[in-house]
């Protein structure tokens, strides 16, 4: 008998399983298929903790692995952190199916071992529970979510004392704790209403959320005069059935934004997401019912937030007139300019802006202009925060953080990204170009002459399933096993393996060691500025690649990107 169907036999076999699990196990005691898939291993615990589709299985999210996953984090806890029991835990979940039932049992399993709860009485926005584990000063935090992924997923994310998203080191020993435990459905759990006669599981209400926002208040480049003026920009928002509806529209009153019209329809949380077919702000479809509402009321900006609202999405009107969303880079070095152009100089002595590696090189160059050093991390806002912590130590001082994939950071009273934030900093930003006569887009085409045009790509080959993950390896290994050394008429001047942690830099290959953490990344720096990334997906059945190029126009700059995508699309078909 295979290992899956000796897992498989054990959960069937299992006399308390989970009713709607057991019914689940006999819809599919004849499909091997997918009884394969669900067992032939356990959910691996990856970018911050676990994601994967709901259902039976020790390759699905369900009761069961969370319980596992809550003793190797209360074990890991126990070991490594003072006070543990007094400090706990705070646990905040978004809209999706099983996402309360999933935080009140991250709770169940934490008060066996003794450790306290904080659990959120509704849906709260991703950032906010960074905010809080910082703010009700416990020991780690946990969000129950899977961010933009389709409706049939779901997560387990973990967050460290600093409230960032645990860094590897932390991950290894999490998981070496978990792998402790053999047996899934034995885990022990104390009763919810056992644990609030314990005094080990507290409901949390509104008073995180009102500290959250007097924080958010202070981020705003405005003067005192000006926040209190009422601000004449129309705004469309959209929280895509998610979590941010809340914060976002106090966010905005406090600079008095008043024109602010909701997508009625998407501010229902929704777990089938059913207005959009992703409820991700990267996907441009996520917009079109904003855009309808837009045109109606001829707003100057459309945001979207993802459903646990640490993305945002901007759309603005473009040179024909239309709505058009901006890049998640394009975005970023916006507001990256505009935080800049309104800081004392002074004060960016000491400052730092971070980014991942897949991020463009225009946020670089638009740091360079006001002073401020560029650091840069491998892709994942844990690495982010992870930096910010050490900048506490440090004195440095942070004043931007953000990734390509919508991902942004203004201030660090929350350390992951803040959607939150990013909205409202948008708006201000937004206002600000008004008045000098241009759109975001115009402001783009500031930057653009100022700097260079840059532009980038991305494209996500997705690959399912045990079968999937075996083509991502061999994609990876099949690059590496066959170096490049030009890509579409660009000589290849360096070439960054994050796995071997060395950097060869052609044409003598001059080898160099790379600092950042191991991971399994390619990038080829490569002439004109240009480069690509290879990497498989952490959260996600997917592969990657990223180009990025800098032209000397938008048109040199799109041929340029066409050529890249064009050989890579090659080279990827190749070992898929």
């Amino acid at each position: 008998m295979k290992d899956w169907q000796l897992a498989y036999e054990k959960w069937n076999s299992f006399e308390h399983l989970d009713s709607s699990l057991k019914k689940e196990l006999a819809n599919l005691q004849d499909n091997n298929e997918a009884l394969e898939d669900a067992f032939y291993k356990e959910l691996t615990f990856g970018t911050g903790g676990l994601r994967g589709i709901l259902g039976a299985g020790t390759n699905r999210m369900n009761i069961y692995t969370i319980r596992k996953a809550v003793s190797g984090l209360a074990k890991y806890l126990k070991e490594n952190c003072v006070n543990v029991n007094d400090r706990g835990v705070v646990i905040a979940y978004d809209p999706r199916y099983m996402s309360k039932e999933f935080a009140v049992e991250t709770a169940k399993v934490l008060g066996a071992y003794g450790i306290k709860s904080y659990v959120f009485d509704t849906l709260r926005p991703t950032p906010v529970l960074s905010f809080a584990v910082r703010y009700l000063a416990t020991v780690a935090g946990v969000m129950i979510t899977a961010s933009h992924n389709p409706p049939e997923y779901n997560g387990f994310k973990v967050y460290n004392e600093d409230g960032g998203q645990i860094t590897p080191d932390e991950a290894n020993q999490i998981i070496a704790a978990i792998q402790e435990t053999k047996n899934e459905l034995t885990v022990p759990y104390i009763d919810q209403e056992e644990l609030e006669k314990r005094d080990l599981f507290t409901w949390v209400g509104s008073e995180v959320d009102n500290a959250y926002l007097d924080r958010l208040k202070q981020i705003s480049k405005l003067n005192e005069k000006d926040m209190q003026k009422e601000k004449d920009l129309n705004i469309v928002f959209t929280p895509l059935h998610g979590t941010a509806h809340d914060l976002v529209l106090r966010g905005l009153d406090q600079l008095n934004f008043t024109h602010v019209d909701t997508v009625t329809e998407q501010a229902i949380p929704d777990p089938e997401f059913s207005t959009v077919n992703s409820p991700n702000p990267e996907e441009h479809q996520a917009f079109a019912m904003a855009i309808e509402q837009g045109i109606k009321v001829n707003a100057e900006i459309l945001i979207g937030t993802d459903p646990d609202a640490d993305r945002l999405g901007v759309a603005a009107k473009d040179k024909t007139g239309n709505y058009s969303v901006l890049t998640g880079n394009q975005l970023g070095a916006l507001l990256l300019d505009y935080i800049l152009s309104k800081s004392e100089h002074a004060l960016l002595a000491n400052a730092r802006m971070i980014k991942t590696i897949v991020t463009t090189e225009l946020g670089r160059a638009v740091a360079e202009k006001y002073d401020v050093q560029t650091i840069d991390t491998l892709t994942g806002f844990k690495y982010i925060g992870e930096k910010i912590r050490q900048y506490d130590a440090t004195g440095e001082t942070f004043v931007f953080g953000y990734e390509e994939s919508y991902g942004y950071l203004i201030s660090s009273f929350a350390r992951d990204k803040d959607a939150v934030q990013a909205a409202v900093m948008a708006c201000e930003m937004a206002h600000y170009w008004k008045n000098q006569g241009k759109t975001l887009f115009d402001a783009l085409d500031v930057l653009f002459e100022r700097h260079g045009y840059y532009l980038e790509g991305l494209r996500s080959l997705t690959l399912k399933g045990k079968q999937g993950s075996e083509k991502i390896a061999a994609i990876m290994d099949g690059v590496r096993a066959n170096p490049l050394n030009q890509i579409a008429g660009f000589k290849v001047e360096q070439v960054e393996d994050y796995l071997s942690s060395e950097r060869t830099i052609n044409p003598d290959n001059v080898i160099e060691t790379i600092t950042l953490p191991k991971e399994n990344v390619l990038k080829y720096k490569l002439a004109e500025e240009s480069w690509i990334c290879l990497r498989p997906s952490g959260t996600e059945p997917k592969i990657k690649c990223y180009y990025g190029v800098r032209g000397t126009s938008a048109k040199d700059s799109e041929e340029r990107l066409e050529r890249l995508k064009a050989e890579m699309d090659q080279v990827l078909n190749q070992y898929a």
